[in-house]
């Protein structure tokens, strides 16, 4: 009878353990598929976009206005060949016309391009919230299952190296409009720099970068790769460095440093690019040149500035002007990013002919294999109009 009960206990014991343990299977099983759960909302919501984030069920939906496939399709007919603008580093673009017969410009994000879904996400957050005259208008995205695209306002003139950089073009930017066009541009990067709610840094300021309206007014575009600064930040490292050789610092393409500092060295090569009509990141394979920047030091060093200007400006452009502002240009792209003014500075100088303008500094890069006739690349990464790195370890 003892040996019953010993028995009927340890069957009871053992019971008990088997449902204990299958009660934790379920209970971890549980906790594993709601984990999973959750997590796939967080990449739903904060990487991938999808509609229902942003109609409805988010208070700020309006901020993310949101754009159907359909109304892509319909159009771009269906992204014809006809409609096609270009292609850049994020994808192709595509000219469009909404229902409300609104004309746009929709960048496609491509599955090979060096834009991901960090740098799409980046370019929604940022540019919605910024409004200015000098920066592209964000109309709109859509997230639809492997489709990513961005709906921006339509500016016939295309961007500013096709002007810049075209012999013919060229001449339709007389020393009036180039003024105006760097001008436009300080006052964006300004905007983004103090003006804004946000403290932006921009990181890809070039020739691309700026689109030209209908009368050619310029707007700053491609935020994919901007940071933004909070509170009283002032620079900030980075492993993983992204932009265009021949408009990064110097500090931020050896060091990963960047600040407010390496957009006013890419403001200052596109006014120097614009000032005189030539490239900066161009390269050659044999040939050792200066650059743009380390020519144009030297010539005004040695008082010969002038040789700089672009001939399709003798008849337009006042010398004392062109030396002043190839002096500001200068300034902005000297080696300490210490020493390069602020944007605010540089508005100043390029407004008032009365400001006593410091000496600069001779640039970092002194030399390098530049010239009009190569396109430097590497990486695997170029753009259509200089290099675009995506990833590169600073040294």
């Amino acid at each position: 009878m003892r040996k019953r009960n010993k028995k009927g206990k340890i069957m009871r014991s053992e019971m008990l353990i088997l449902e204990l343990i299958i009660t934790l299977i379920c209970f971890l099983k549980a906790a594993f598929l709601s984990i999973c759960s959750v997590s796939s909302e967080i990449l739903r919501q904060h990487v991938l976009f999808p509609e229902q984030r942003f109609q409805g069920r988010n208070p700020k939906a309006e901020e993310y206005p949101y754009i159907s496939l359909a109304s892509i399709h319909a159009a771009t007919d269906k992204f014809s060949d006809s409609n096609k603008l270009g292609e850049g580093g994020f994808g192709p673009v595509y000219k469009g016309v909404l229902s409300d017969g609104k004309e746009v410009a929709i960048k496609r994000l491509s599955s090979c391009s060096e834009q991901g879904s960090e740098e799409f996400t980046n370019e929604v957050l940022l540019i919605m919230k910024l409004q200015h005259k000098n920066l592209v208008r964000l109309l709109g995205f859509c997230v639809e299952g492997e489709e990513k695209l961005l709906v921006y306002e339509y500016l016939p003139n295309s961007s500013l190296n096709v002007f810049l950089f075209d012999s013919e073009k060229r001449a339709q930017l007389d020393w009036s409009r180039r003024v105006n066009i760097i001008s436009g541009i300080a006052r964006g990067i300004l905007y983004l720099h103090e003006d804004s709610r946000l403290q932006i840094i921009h990181r890809d300021l070039k020739a691309s970068n700026v689109l030209l309206d209908s009368d050619m007014n310029p707007k700053i575009s491609d935020f994919g790769m901007a940071r933004i600064f909070a509170g009283s930040e002032g620079q900030a490292n980075t492993t993983t460095i992204v932009g265009t050789y021949g408009y990064m610092a110097p500090e931020y393409a050896m060091e990963g440093v960047y600040s407010v500092k390496s957009d006013v060295y890419g403001f200052g090569v596109l006014l120097l690019e614009i000032i005189t009509g030539r490239r900066n990141a161009r390269f050659h394979p044999i040939k050792r040149v200066p650059s743009l920047v380390t020519y144009a030091w030297k010539l005004w060093h040695d008082g010969k500035g002038l040789e700089l200007l672009d001939p399709l400006l003798l008849d337009s452009c006042d010398p004392d002007e062109f030396l002043r502002y190839l002096h500001i240009g200068l300034l902005c792209v000297q080696e300490d990013a210490y020493d390069r003014p602020t944007m605010s500075s540089a508005v100043v100088m390029l407004k008032s002919e009365t400001v006593t303008l410091s000496q600069p500094e001779k640039p970092a890069f002194t030399t390098g294999r530049f010239t009009d006739h190569y396109t430097e690349t590497a990486a695997g990464n170029s753009s259509i109009n200089g290099l675009t790195v995506s990833d590169v370890m600073p040294r």
